[in-house]
């Protein structure tokens, strides 16, 4: 399944198992791009009816801290979601430059990074 406009509140409750049924659902790049209001309470409603049902692997760019931001500056709704994310979980921090771009850097693609 893929988040797409037009998933809803009516979509969530027709398909309840599109949200719970996976084993494993892999959510990668949160606050690419950012939340409407109600896309943020649909996204709070998949962690809600997952939580210690079933595994997610979660994957941004973006510190805690800065999740309100992403979904639609909600930081009652991105506290609760955090709360429940975090319970059981293990927080991998990956630092360094990006895999990507250190190889177009070894390819001569684009210039060396700046060293401060």
């Amino acid at each position: 399944m893929i988040w797409q406009p037009g998933f809803t509140d009516k979509t969530l409750s027709r398909k309840p198992g599109a949200v719970q049924a996976p084993r494993l659902l892999i959510i990668d790049e949160i606050g690419y791009l950012p939340f409407s209001q109600e896309e943020a309470k649909l996204f709070f409603q998949v962690i809600a009816k997952r939580y210690e049902k079933s595994a997610m692997i979660l994957t941004s760019n973006l510190p805690f801290g800065q999740w309100d931001q992403t979904f639609a500056g909600d930081a009652a709704l991105t506290s609760a979601m955090l709360d429940r994310i975090l319970h059981h979980s293990h927080v991998v921090q990956i630092k360094g430059e990006s895999y990507r771009l250190r190889q177009k850097r070894k390819a001569g693609v684009i210039a060396e990074a700046n060293p401060e």
